[in-house]
């Protein structure tokens, strides 16, 4: 999540694929970081905030994670409780506060379970996804814009981060 405007609009997507085309090419560009070193990604990037890759890793995978849960939710019900949760804390405490804190409890997680996790949750999310009826998500305005808030909107928002750690891991 970050606070900003996304380019989000109700009745965007026809249908779920669409939508998950869109997600799965916006993040592509990503995969990219599950092929560097430990130690590249560990290093911060003065033009990535002061992030590492490590960093951007887990941020990216927190807030996928956040739509990953509401799928997960609207796939059995025709409610969130993760995305009225999600949006309340963001509301109450403010993007700063919450993004240090993912970055903070993302740092405890081993490299191995957090590459894990960035090979495998994009296409879990996007399993949930083909099984939740579109009228809970793609023709549900407050969902969708979720979604595509916490996905495709936020991988956008973060690909001048992509570029500068790539650029330096990549010399």
């Amino acid at each position: 999540m970050t606070g900003q405007q996304s380019d989000y609009h109700p009745g965007m997507y026809l249908d779920a694929m669409e939508f998950l085309e869109e997600e799965r090419d916006a993040w592509a560009p990503y995969e990219a970081l599950a092929d560097l070193t430990d130690e590249q990604l560990d290093l911060p990037i003065e033009a990535a905030h002061g992030w590492s890759g490590r960093d951007l890793m887990a941020h990216m995978l927190a807030w996928q994670g956040v739509s990953l849960d509401a799928a997960k939710e609207l796939a059995v019900g025709e409610t969130s409780a993760t995305i009225a949760r999600v949006d309340a804390d963001w509301d109450t405490r403010g993007g700063e506060v919450v993004n240090d804190e993912i970055t903070q409890t993302w740092a405890a997680i081993p490299m191995s379970e957090l590459r894990d996790r960035f090979r495998t949750q994009p296409g879990e999310l996007r399993g949930y996804l083909t099984v939740v009826p579109e009228t809970r998500w793609v023709k549900h305005p407050r969902h969708l814009k979720s979604f595509h808030d916490e996905t495709i909107a936020h991988y956008a928002d973060h690909t001048d981060d992509l570029a500068a750690i790539l650029a330096v891991a990549r010399g």
